[in-house]
C-alpha cells in the first residue's frame, strides 16, 4: 500500500473549498509553488488531476469529487487524534460566524442575535450570506457555518433543528382606499398586488397554492426582497402576502393593516441546519444552541 503524506489531503481539501491554488495557499500560509507541487504529488500518487482548470477556477474530476468525504474524514479524524479541538470560550473567541438566511431571518434574528453577542461574546464577529443554490456546499465545505429558514434542498449529510413554524398573512397600507376592516377573497382577486422574486421558499409555497386551488392575483410589481416590499405597500394601494412574524414586525414601524389570508395556506417550519463534519465543533454547538434559545417556541 503506498502512503500519502497527510498535508497533500489538507491541500486537496483547501483546492476543493476554494477552487483556487492561489487561495489555497493563502488559507494554508504557503507559497503558491509548494501547493502546486503538492497537487502534482497527489496526482501522480493517485493517477488522475484531481482538478481542471475552467473559467470559475479549479473544478474536480469524477474522481476527485469522489475522494471529498473521505479526505475529509481523514483530516477530521487526523484533527481528533492531535486535539486540536478545543474548548470554545464565547466570552473571549475573536472568531467569525458565517450564516446563510432570508431578508425575514434576518429581521427577526439579527437584533435578539446582536444583543446576546454584545453581553455573552463580545469579540465574535457574524457574515450573513444569502441562502442560494450554494448553500450546501458552502456548509459542507465549512465556508458557511449554519442555515436559517425553510431550505428543503438540504439532503443526506445535514442535521436540522426546528426553530419555530411561520404562517402567512396579507398586509395592505392603513390608508388603502377599499379594503379597510376586512380583506375577502373577492377583494384579494380584485386588487393589484406586489410579489417577491426571490427570498426563500416562502414566495414558492405562496404561488403554488394560489394556482392550485385557481385563484386569481394581478401581480402588478416584482422586487427582490420582502423588506423593500413592505415599505412600497404603505404608501401604495397594492397588496403583499407575506410570513406572519414579519408582518407583526413591521406593523408597529409603518402605516399597515394585517388581514388573514382569504383562503387556505400552509404553513411551514423554519429551521436552522447544518453539516455533520461540524456537529460535534465546540463553537458550532454554542452559536446553535444560542439561536435555538432566541428563536424556538
Amino acid at each position: 500500500m503506498e502512503f500519502i503524506d497527510i498535508r497533500l489531503l489538507a491541500v486537496f481539501d483547501e483546492i476543493y473549498k476554494t477552487r483556487s491554488v492561489t487561495a489555497a495557499a493563502q488559507a494554508l500560509a504557503l507559497g503558491q509553488p509548494a501547493v502546486s507541487v503538492a497537487l502534482s504529488k497527489l496526482r501522480h500518487t493517485l493517477g488522475d488531476p484531481l482538478f481542471v482548470r475552467t473559467s470559475s477556477g479549479m473544478e474536480p474530476t469524477p474522481f476527485g469529487e469522489g475522494l471529498v468525504r473521505p479526505v475529509r474524514s481523514v483530516l477530521d479524524a487526523l484533527e481528533t487524534v492531535l486535539g486540536h479541538r478545543d474548548d470554545f470560550d464565547p466570552a473571549t473567541s475573536q472568531r467569525t460566524f458565517r450564516i446563510c438566511m432570508t431578508d425575514i431571518s434576518q429581521l427577526v434574528l439579527l437584533p435578539k442575535l446582536w444583543q446576546t453577542l454584545r453581553v455573552q461574546a463580545p469579540g465574535i464577529q457574524i457574515e450573513i450570506v444569502p441562502l442560494s443554490r450554494d448553500t450546501a456546499r458552502l456548509l459542507e465545505s465549512g465556508e458557511a457555518d449554519l442555515a436559517l429558514g425553510l431550505v428543503p434542498q438540504l439532503e443526506a449529510g445535514f442535521y436540522q433543528q426546528l426553530l419555530f413554524r411561520q404562517y402567512f398573512v396579507c398586509m395592505a397600507s392603513a390608508d388603502h382606499p377599499r379594503i379597510t376592516d376586512q380583506l375577502s377573497l373577492q377583494q384579494f382577486e380584485a386588487e393589484d398586488h406586489v410579489v417577491i422574486s426571490s427570498s426563500g421558499s416562502a414566495p414558492l409555497i405562496i404561488e403554488n397554492e394560489i394556482s392550485r386551488q385557481g385563484i386569481t392575483r394581478r401581480i402588478a410589481l416584482e422586487i427582490p426582497n420582502f423588506l423593500g416590499a413592505a415599505f412600497l405597500v404603505e404608501h401604495t394601494d397594492l397588496l403583499i402576502t407575506v410570513p406572519k412574524l414579519l408582518g407583526e414586525m413591521l406593523q408597529g414601524r409603518g402605516a399597515f393593516r394585517i388581514y388573514p389570508v382569504p383562503f387556505p395556506l400552509p404553513q411551514y417550519d423554519v429551521k436552522q441546519h447544518w453539516h455533520e463534519r461540524y456537529h460535534h465543533e465546540p463553537g458550532l454547538r454554542w452559536l446553535r444552541q444560542m439561536i435555538s434559545e432566541l428563536l424556538s417556541e
